[in-house]
């Protein structure tokens, strides 16, 4: 049986490991005080449990060309369309995060595109599926 139960120990580690992806569990033992195998197991249990559900790079898409940022929010034209919606964003790389929503609109999208003109194509894409309002970004604060 798993043990699901977490301490004050596991969100140290978790949180460690949030501000720093790369550490090493014999790092992150020093700053709990415990070894680096026993933050090993501890950290394997929070992934068996769900509550790491994995790894991700944090990486500046500007430095690859990807200067166009911009959040959509979505107006589906039909009740029908979701499931042609949700294939069309799954398969579009422009498309970074979306968010099922309420209030306005349907749905949120952050997309990045390395032109206008990319992310134009892409919005005459999305008019198959639906209205859209636009908003570009200007900076990043956090």
């Amino acid at each position: 049986m798993q043990d699901l139960s977490i301490d004050t120990v596991d969100l140290s580690i978790l949180q460690y490991l949030i501000e720093d992806g790369t550490r090493s569990h014999k790092d992150i033992g020093q700053l709990v005080h415990l070894t680096g195998q026993a933050v090993g197991a501890r950290v394997r249990k929070l992934q068996d449990i769900g509550v790491i559900e994995g790894y991700t790079v944090r990486w500046n898409p500007e430095k690859l060309g990807f200067s166009v940022q911009a959040f959509i929010t979505i107006f589906l034209t039909s009740n029908q369309a979701h499931t042609s919606f949700h294939s069309f964003i799954k398969n579009r790389d422009e498309v970074v995060e979306a968010f099922r929503v309420s209030g306005e609109g349907c749905y949120w999208m952050r997309v990045r595109a390395e032109s206008p003109s990319q992310l134009n194509d892409f919005l005459e894409e999305l008019l198959k599926y639906a209205n859209y309002k636009v908003s570009l970004t200007l900076g990043q604060i956090k």
